[in-house]
């Protein structure tokens, strides 16, 4: 089965750390991965911008709108992600638990399935 970790951090966190400190961090996410693609488990991961940076898009009755980062409603952003294949739920969520950003974000596991799946 393929499931997704998904790095659910506080916004404004990142704001907090020094440029050596956030380098640091990302470091350990990369060797973290790298980990994962030698045991043939990684299929993708990327870091993701700040939501700042994003826009949120809607088509309404013919209508799109766009709406630009930061979402104040949020109080997480999704930070990154790991996609993982070949692996189970439990295997996933072991995997999660050994992740870096567990001690400073959360992880989702999320399994991969089609929008009609329950």
């Amino acid at each position: 089965m393929s499931f997704l970790l998904l790095i659910i951090e506080p916004r404004g966190q990142r704001d907090t750390r020094t440029e050596d400190e956030g380098k640091q961090l990302y470091a350990d996410m990369v060797r973290f991965g790298e980990g994962l693609a030698a045991r043939g488990l990684l299929r993708a991961s990327e870091s993701l911008r700040a939501d700042q940076h994003g826009v949120r898009v809607q088509l309404r009755d013919g209508k799109t709108a766009l709406r630009d980062g930061p979402f104040t409603e949020a109080k997480e952003m999704v930070g990154g992600f790991y996609l993982l294949d070949g692996v189970t739920r439990e295997e996933a969520v072991a995997i999660a638990s050994a992740c870096p950003a567990a001690q400073w974000a959360t992880v989702e596991v999320r399994e991969i399935a089609p929008c009609y799946a329950n």
